[in-house]
């Protein structure tokens, strides 16, 4: 799929043939003459994957007012649309952009990945920030400087411009979901959780549906500068909302930041971004990946050691002592290996495979959004029919065996029953973001929701990238030996693809197993029978 949708792994590159022939150093065909569309990891669904999520009411909920919360739910929703609509609506006009700015398409890439490498730096550190100098300082820090990024996009005259402009979006991207998450934990009851989830997803979701289009129509009618301008009411709107409607929150016990772990983490999480990245693309010596991904896992593994000896480290490792906690985003992460990857092969079987133009492919994947926004009007009974345990077990099972479905489609398959399947992999895959990212915070408490909040949004920014990457390797293998310029080869290749990342999601559900039937009750509002309480035994566990 982007959590829309999905902010979710680095930006890759979608390139449509016109014409094509294998290439030596890449599984993937080199295209020549083709148009390109560059994309952010955001798809209809995986915008869930960044949304804030409430657990439970704090310590300062008597500065909560009805009003507050009635209100603090639509400004999140507009920073999160602001910032899908941000993602998805570029991806149109980057031919048009090259073509001004005198760069070839793939001189791009860069002004994509900067953005995705401040997102997976400046997360972890959003909590700190929060509890140290307040959520409603912070989040509105946030919505100004993806604003001036904005503004800077728009009147940015080379590439060097571009990127550090997007720098500044990502850093404010960075800060504005994990702090709106945070504010949202605090403000809001679990029993109310998944109610207000469906206020701010919602709108989330629109952005992606309507990127794509919009962008198309600014590229077509007016300057591709329009589309970064775009953010300036959306920004305004959403600073005057912060003014009204953002509880401050902080924490006056906030120890000092934790400058060497964010020095490790962050450099390390950033090296393995990139190695992600220029893996999907195939466009650097295996050794040289090699590497610095061997860099990236030292640095990484010397902050789990600096972690454990330091008392306020920059991620807090000790909560995955939390069994939900641990087992939803340790869950997730497995799980989105395998829908995370679904993005990234999706246009390779309608453009390169059925031979569909870009608007059409994009097209089909439309029913996705519209399944991700009615799923919100069910979900809240289904998991309080069914609760968190057999909802992620069982739709885990429905969600990987319809990526299985996607092997049945070849130049024969109707357009009717391509639209039926997108359909119902937005269905499920909308349900089990809501329902893992629900379960996070079932048992955080309210004065580690900021720390759960960083840790959660990390999580869920690699496991985007791993899928990615994961289908790009895929691809390569399955492609690397046929003719891509035929589709009955190219077609069964893909297929293979498919049926692998299928089998991954459906063995992924065995990682919910260790749930209990009452985990997560307390956000659903499900009601059980005194003989279904879980033991002592499986408590502990």
């Amino acid at each position: 799929m982007p959590d829309p949708g999905s902010t979710v792994s680095g930006p890759w590159l979608d390139v449509v043939r016109t014409s094509a022939r294998p290439g030596p150093d890449s599984g993937i065909s080199r295209i020549h003459g083709a148009a390109f569309a560059f994309r952010e990891p955001v798809s209809f669904c995986e915008a869930e994957m960044r949304l804030p999520i409430p657990a439970g009411p704090c310590s300062d909920s008597s500065d909560v007012t009805p009003e507050i919360r009635r209100y603090l739910p639509w400004l999140v929703a507009v920073a999160l649309f602001m910032e899908h609509l941000d993602a998805t609506i570029i991806n149109t006009a980057v031919p048009t952009m090259s073509a001004s700015l005198e760069v070839e398409p793939l001189s791009l890439k860069s002004v994509l990945t900067s953005y995705t490498l401040s997102l997976a730096v400046f997360i972890p550190i959003s909590g700190w920030m929060a509890d140290r100098f307040g959520t409603k300082r912070v989040f509105g820090s946030a919505i100004l400087l993806f604003l001036i990024g904005s503004i800077l996009c728009g009147v940015a005259v080379n590439v060097p411009m571009l990127v550090v402009s997007r720098i500044l979006q990502g850093i404010g991207g960075a800060m504005m979901m994990p702090v709106g998450r945070i504010a949202l934990v605090r403000s809001f009851p679990r029993s109310e959780m998944l109610r207000t989830m469906n206020y701010v997803i919602i709108p989330a979701l629109i952005g992606p549906l309507l990127g794509p289009f919009v962008g198309g129509l600014i590229v077509h009618f007016l300057h591709w500068r329009v589309i970064f301008f775009l953010n300036i009411p959306f920004a305004l709107a959403g600073l005057w909302l912060v003014r009204c409607y953002m509880p401050d929150f902080r924490d006056n016990d906030t120890p000092p930041l934790d400058r060497l772990g964010f020095v490790l983490f962050g450099s390390g999480i950033a090296l393995l971004s990139y190695v992600l990245e220029v893996f999907g693309e195939h466009r650097m010596a295996l050794a040289d990946m090699g590497f610095m991904l061997a860099g990236s896992i030292v640095l990484l593994a010397v902050y789990a050691w600096h972690g454990q000896r330091t008392p306020t480290p920059v991620l807090e490792l000790d909560l995955f002592r939390t069994r939900t906690f641990r087992i939803s985003v340790i869950g997730g992460f497995v799980t989105r290996l395998g829908i995370g990857g679904m993005p990234f092969l999706l246009p390779l079987l309608y453009q390169i495979g059925l031979g569909y133009e870009p608007w059409q492919a994009g097209l089909l994947t439309m029913p996705q959004a519209i399944a991700a926004i009615g799923m919100k009007i069910v979900s809240r009974p289904i998991l309080a029919r069914f609760g968190h345990r057999t909802i992620l077990i069982v739709n885990t099972v429905l969600l990987g065996a319809t990526i299985t479905v996607f092997t049945q489609v070849d130049a024969g398959t109707s357009v009717i029953a391509i639209l039926g399947l997108s359909f119902a992999q937005g269905f499920f895959s909308s349900l089990q973001f809501t329902s893992m990212n629900s379960l996070v915070y079932a048992d955080i408490s309210d004065r580690d929701a900021s720390k759960a909040s960083s840790v959660a949004s990390t999580a869920q920014q690699m496991s985007l990238s791993f899928g990615v990457a994961f289908a790009s390797l895929l691809a390569a293998w399955f492609l690397g030996s046929v003719d891509q310029t035929d589709a009955t080869q190219t077609i069964p290749a893909l297929h293979k693809a498919y049926l692998t990342m299928g089998l991954l999601t459906i063995v992924s559900s065995l990682t919910f197993w260790k749930l209990t039937s009452t985990d997560g009750n307390n956000v659903s509002n499900r009601r059980v029978h005194p003989t279904q309480m879980p033991t002592a035994e499986s408590e502990a566990s």
